[in-house]
């Protein structure tokens, strides 16, 4: 089987060796350099690019939350109410910020947030809860950490699984429940 193998390899350099110039080799091997370089340069890279660095997720329409005096759009990360949010928006993945998507199940435990609403400048505590049955949806992936706590205070911690609550373990995506106004404790 060996001798077999070594015959053909010795055969075919050989065949390459008579058919081929070392410098037609080093032309098509800089062609294929140069041209593998400018493929970031097409126009569609460049749309790529432009996309992301505004926030916006590709084939995400924009959603309003249904609430009067409630701004941003729920389908983007930056939206007031992700503010210590960790995982991907159910707003893209069949649900709505206050819902999971259908198959799913929310997870009676949860992790809280406080987070301001820029239009009346109130803080409101949100509940992040994980929506838990299928696999993670995989769209809008949002990690903002704003206050969020070593793993030991676990109630303001986003890395938890929080599925464990619910009667299946498997992540699929994540709301944001306002719960109420925050009130001022030294007040």
């Amino acid at each position: 089987m060996m001798k077999w193998l070594d015959k053909l390899t010795v055969n075919t350099s050989r065949r390459l060796a008579q058919n081929s110039s070392r410098r037609s080799f080093l032309t098509r091997f800089g062609t294929a350099l140069v041209g593998g370089a400018a493929i970031p340069l097409l126009p569609v890279a460049r749309a790529s690019a432009a996309s992301s660095a505004e926030g916006m997720y590709p084939g995400v329409a924009r959603q309003e939350s249904g609430v009067k005096g409630d701004p941003g759009d729920p389908s983007q990360c930056d939206y007031w109410r992700y503010c210590a949010i960790d995982g991907f928006l159910c707003s893209c993945c069949g649900g709505t910020q206050n819902t999971c998507p259908p198959g799913t199940e929310m997870s009676p435990i949860t992790w809280i947030g406080t987070c301001l609403n820029p239009e009346d400048g109130k803080n409101y505590i949100i509940s992040y809860n994980d929506c838990c049955g299928t696999s993670s949806c995989g769209r809008c992936l949002c990690n903002r950490n704003e206050r969020d706590t070593p793993i030991y205070r676990a109630q303001t911690n986003n890395d938890t699984n929080w599925c464990l609550g619910a009667s299946s373990t498997v992540y699929t995506c994540s709301t944001a429940i306002v719960l109420g106004i925050a009130t001022d404790s030294a007040g």
